[in-house]
């Protein structure tokens, strides 16, 4: 509200706060006080509020690590316990084939005399042949010899 002078007139709520600098320093009134602790108080209050807040976020993400960490594992686990398995299966799949190959071998070991005789058959038939092939060839000389004699 403006005054005829052109002086502007506030309220007791609107009046401009005096710095303390500008007030005597011997006067300490106890509204100066009731004032500096009210200013105090509620940045406490919220303070306080901020770090229940905090330390609940904080709770619940710590929370969410752990739990996070331990799925991590128990994952890792099953992981394991699955290798694991795979290599019991390889292990009984080598055994088997191992059973296989002194099977196979106890086989051919039998069977060795065997080829031992095909061998030496294969041997007399290569010689049987190279001799039938050198009687073919006289037999031939011969009859041409004989044909020779025979012209004669």
């Amino acid at each position: 509200m403006a005054e005829p002078g052109g002086a502007e007139k506030l309220s007791a709520d609107e009046q401009p706060l005096s710095h303390p600098a500008s007030q005597p320093p011997a006067s300490h009134d106890d509204a100066t006080v009731e004032t500096a602790e009210e200013a105090v108080e509620p940045p406490e209050a919220d303070i306080n509020e901020l770090c229940r807040d905090m330390f609940s976020k904080m709770s619940c993400y710590l929370t969410g690590e752990l739990i996070a960490t331990s799925e991590d594992y128990k994952l890792l686990e099953n992981m394991n316990k699955l290798t694991c398995l795979k290599y019991m299966e390889m292990k009984d799949i080598a055994g088997n084939i191992s059973r296989n190959l002194k099977d196979l071998n106890k086989k051919y070991a039998s069977l060795q005399p065997y080829l031992e005789q095909i061998n030496q058959i294969e041997e007399q038939v290569a010689s049987l042949e190279n001799s039938a092939y050198k009687l073919d060839a006289y037999s031939k000389r011969l009859e041409a010899k004989f044909k020779k004699l025979e012209k004669r």
